[in-house]
C-alpha cells in the first residue's frame, strides 16, 4: 500500500484477504487515511481493492504481536512513530481492534498489530 501510494496510485489491490485486515482497513478509514474499499470474494484466499486518497507515508505490520499493557502504549508510541500526535498503532484487544487513541480511552491493553501514518 505504501508503495502504491508513493508511486501516486489511485486504488490498490491487497491479497490474501482476511478478517484482520478488513478491521485493520477500517480503523485507517475511521481516521481518514484511505478512501472506500471493497472485499472481493473469488472462492479462494480473497482480495480488497482500496481507494487511495493520497495520506499515507507509510505503514506497517510489527512481528511478532507483542503484548502492550496501558502503560507500555505511550513507549510504542515513541519507539515506532515519528513524532507525538501524528500516526496511530492499531492494537488487538479484548474489545476488537482499535488505535492506540482509543484503547487508551478504554483503558485496555492488547497485542500490537501494526502502525500507520
Amino acid at each position: 500500500m505504501s508503495n502504491a501510494e508513493k508511486r501516486g496510485k489511485r486504488q490498490v489491490i491487497i491479497r490474501p484477504s482476511s478478517k484482520v485486515v478488513v478491521k485493520f482497513l477500517q480503523v485507517m478509514q475511521k481516521n481518514g487515511y484511505i478512501g472506500e474499499f471493497e472485499v472481493l470474494d473469488d472462492h479462494r484466499s480473497g482480495k480488497i481493492v482500496v481507494n487511495l486518497i493520497g495520506r499515507i507515508n507509510k505503514c506497517g505490520v510489527i512481528s511478532p504481536r507483542f503484548d502492550c499493557s496501558v502503560r507500555e502504549v505511550e513507549q510504542w508510541v515513541q519507539n515506532v512513530l515519528p513524532s507525538r500526535g501524528f500516526g496511530h498503532i492499531v492494537l488487538t484487544t479484548t474489545f476488537g481492534i482499535m488505535d492506540h487513541e482509543e484503547a487508551r480511552a478504554k483503558k485496555t491493553g492488547g497485542k500490537i498489530l501494526g502502525f500507520f501514518y
